[in-house]
């Protein structure tokens, strides 16, 4: 976890993944598993991910006004709330195991093909991502993908992003290092609602908790 945020609790931070994705198979009506090469084979299939990630409008009765993001980490879906109790619902991808955070945040600031920069951290247990210290430019092989919203805790960078990938197939995955991400399209059309400043609430069982705003 980052150094420049405070943890309240840590206890149970890998519990956040006990929590494995499933969809719903129409033909056999039952939920099956929804596994890393399970999602590849449906997306080289359909070139889309399955419908309950596709952005759609939806029913949701919140007392957060609208702008506000809810990400419930545990199904995969990242919420914009909009007026009369609807909401604007992406697929995403969250935190692989031991990764996974909840807590409020608000967005600090926006980027258009946000260059990566890889933290300590990461460069600590992968030494690969080295080469790129000094900063990968943003571009189609970017892991940041065509924009990023950068997730603070009052004033400091939390280190963790909404952003896009280079890899839409993972959307509905356990997957990322704690980083909320969305497919492309998704993100860009997210990023043109969302305002610097909003609100974000993090929702994800037996995850790590941080300070709110």
């Amino acid at each position: 976890m980052p150094s420049a945020v405070g943890v309240l609790v840590l206890a149970g931070a890998a519990l956040a993944q006990a929590f494995e994705t499933q969809i719903y198979d129409p033909n056999t009506r039952q939920w099956v598993d929804y596994t890393p090469k399970a999602a590849a084979r449906f997306y080289n299939r359909h070139g889309q991910s399955p419908k309950e990630f596709r952005r759609q409008v939806v029913q949701f009765r919140t007392a957060e006004k609208p702008g506000t993001i809810i990400i419930d980490g545990d199904r995969h879906f990242l919420y914009l709330v909009q007026p009369n109790f609807q909401a604007i619902r992406y697929g995403i991808g969250v935190g692989r195991d031991g990764f996974g955070w909840a807590g409020i945040v608000k967005v600090g600031r926006k980027q258009e093909w946000p260059t990566w920069t890889p933290p300590p951290e990461m460069i600590a247990r992968d030494p690969e991502s080295a080469k790129w210290a000094g900063g990968m430019p943003g571009g189609p092989d970017n892991p940041l993908g065509a924009r990023a919203m950068y997730l603070y805790v009052g004033n400091k960078d939390s280190i963790y992003r909404i952003h896009g990938t280079n890899q839409p197939w993972t959307i509905g995955l356990n997957i990322s290092s704690g980083c909320i991400r969305l497919n492309n399209e998704d993100v860009s059309d997210l990023y043109s609602r969302v305002e610097v400043g909003a609100k974000v609430i993090v929702l994800m069982q037996g995850a790590a908790l941080y300070k709110g705003v």
